[in-house]
């Protein structure tokens, strides 16, 4: 007897769970690749335009990880298409090193560049932000014991 028999009644368990937690929904399911990053804000938010003419926030995240001797820093770019309101102004006010948490849908994209050369890149859509902290201004000359 294996030691997997065991698991099996489980596992079919699991599976059936699994195939009923659909039951909420009459739409097909969907393969959705979804990424959540925690990392500081590389530089302040960017507005640009695309060619149609469309509104899109762009920045960068980094996060960092490892020992402080082999640190290493992963930076993720992120798009948001928000239309005009609070929430765009709220975005586009953030300053760089903002620590902030992301939800967001990911896709890899392949592009050939001008020389044949294959690239893939990571695009990462805002789903949702939370801003956890920001950064302090080191621009004016405070004291630290103040207030106590």
């Amino acid at each position: 007897m294996s030691a997997f028999t065991s698991l099996r009644p489980s596992l079919g368990l699991a599976r059936t769970a699994a195939q009923a937690s659909r039951g909420f929904s009459s739409s097909a399911s969907r393969s959705v690749a979804r990424m959540i990053i925690t990392g500081r804000l590389a530089n302040e938010p960017e507005l640009q335009s695309t060619a149609s003419g469309q509104d899109i926030i762009k920045y960068t995240i980094g996060t960092s990880h490892g020992s402080r001797e082999n640190r290493q820093t992963s930076w993720f770019r992120v798009a948001s298409f928000l239309p005009e309101g609070s929430q765009r102004d709220f975005i586009m006010g953030l300053p760089k090193g903002t620590l902030v948490y992301l939800e967001g849908d990911a896709s890899m994209r392949s592009y050939e560049d001008a020389d044949g050369k294959r690239h893939s890149s990571l695009n990462i859509i805002q789903r949702s932000l939370e801003v956890l902290s920001r950064p302090r201004d080191t621009s004016e000359n405070t004291n630290p014991t103040e207030g106590h």
